[in-house]
């Protein structure tokens, strides 16, 4: 294990993102780096995971402690579990690991991918991320999933057998979707007892099969009212049940929230590794350095074997970047984010007259220097950030981590 001494602490926390690429189908609603591939040659993925992550460590100002690894996707669970354990062995030869290291894959919920859980554990996965997406067997229909409800349950049952802590996700605000149905299907998921669920508003992507049949006229998205009451629906109901949002999109009970999503809206600094992983490398003076990695498997593959990593960028990020991506992303959390830490990057980039009369209009409020955005600024938060960034500057979205 590398060694604890002489460490740097980075502000907002330092994790590692693994990224598998590969999926059994393409869901009609996603547009993350995913791809469909007849074969893959399981040993030479692994290799080359491992070889990116010794290339960009070797990169990585300073010897932070790790705090989080993630494997997402793609899906993640189609990995060998040899391949899982062989990149956290080298994470842990590269890096020394905090003691309560939080390492989170996410995975479908189908029968052959849940007889893998035990294999997992083996390898360290600590947190188990299930792509659940809905509980109604319809609705998984619509979305292109290839499990049922039934088979949901079953591998949430299993993995809270076998993983210290889970997670889940589900799609809400899908066309005809009544406050009553969905009211159902979340009850029904707090009674599986996770302490943390992703809780995601259907969004139509220009490039994805449903953004195709929208733009045809064949898919009708539901509209922006309904859609809005079943927010505030699902704050009400999480509230109550103990799991309150502490991102807009992300609920969990005390001491349950995702430390490695966390790192990516507190500004920390994270190595992306894998086809289509975005990093944020720390640097000194508190710097960040951006990489990207290539999007293609096979053109990240051969790139790898030729120099190390799948590298596509790596620039160091402009100051008032930086405090825009902390703007943009702290504001997510209902924990807010710190102006004095903002105003140290960039000085001048928050309107402070315009911040407060959104404040007296109840879209914001201010402890301090912590400033948040209440439940009425939440489902506008893109705007409430264009509004308030300072003329000369325009607001600009984070890197998406990893996908």
């Amino acid at each position: 294990m590398a060694s604890a001494l002489n460490q740097c602490v980075i502000e907002g926390g330092f994790g590692l993102y693994v990224h598998w690429p590969f999926c059994l189908s393409k869901c009609p609603y996603c547009d993350f780096n995913s791809h469909v591939r007849d074969s893959i040659d399981a040993a030479a993925w692994r290799d080359a995971l491992c070889t990116e992550l010794k290339t960009l460590a070797a990169r990585t100002d300073g010897k932070p402690q790790l705090e989080t690894i993630f494997f997402g996707g793609g899906t993640p669970s189609l990995m060998a579990p040899q391949t899982v354990a062989a990149v956290i062995d080298e994470a842990q030869a590269l890096f020394s690991f905090a003691a309560d290291i939080e390492i989170t894959l996410e995975a479908n919920p189908t029968s052959s991918e849940a007889t893998r859980f035990a294999g997992f554990a083996q390898a360290g996965i600590n947190r188990l991320s299930l792509g659940v997406q809905s509980l109604d067997d319809t609705a998984l229909g619509f979305l292109g999933r290839k499990h049922t409800a039934a088979e949901a349950i079953a591998a949430i049952e299993l993995a809270r057998g076998r993983f210290p802590r889970i997670s889940f996700d589900l799609i809400y605000a899908r066309p005809d979707q009544t406050a009553k149905s969905w009211c159902t299907e979340l009850e029904q998921a707090l009674g599986l007892a996770a302490d943390h669920l992703s809780l995601y508003q259907l969004t139509i992507e220009p490039e994805t099969k449903f953004g195709a049949m929208t733009r045809s006229g064949v898919l009708h998205p539901l509209s922006d009212e309904p859609a809005a009451d079943l927010y505030f629906l699902t704050q009400q109901i999480m509230d109550a049940a103990g799991l309150p949002a502490y991102e807009i999109s992300n609920h969990a009970a005390q001491g349950a929230q995702s430390r490695h999503n966390l790192i990516y809206w507190r500004g920390g600094a994270w190595l992306g590794i894998g086809p289509g992983a975005h990093g944020r490398l720390p640097a000194p003076d508190d710097q960040r350095i951006a990489t990207e990695s290539a999007r293609s498997p096979e053109d990240w593959l051969a790139r790898v074997g030729t120099s190390g990593s799948g590298l596509t960028v790596a620039s160091k990020v402009a100051r008032t970047d930086q405090a825009k991506e902390l703007l943009l992303m702290g504001l997510r959390l209902a924990e807010g984010v710190d102006l004095a830490r903002v105003r140290r990057l960039d000085p001048n980039l928050v309107n402070e007259d315009r911040a407060g009369e959104l404040i007296g209009e109840g879209f914001l409020s201010r402890e301090g220097e912590i400033l948040r955005a209440t439940h009425l600024g939440r489902p506008v938060l893109n705007r409430l950030i264009a509004d308030i960034v300072a003329r000369g500057h325009s607001a600009t979205s984070a890197a998406r981590p990893g996908r």
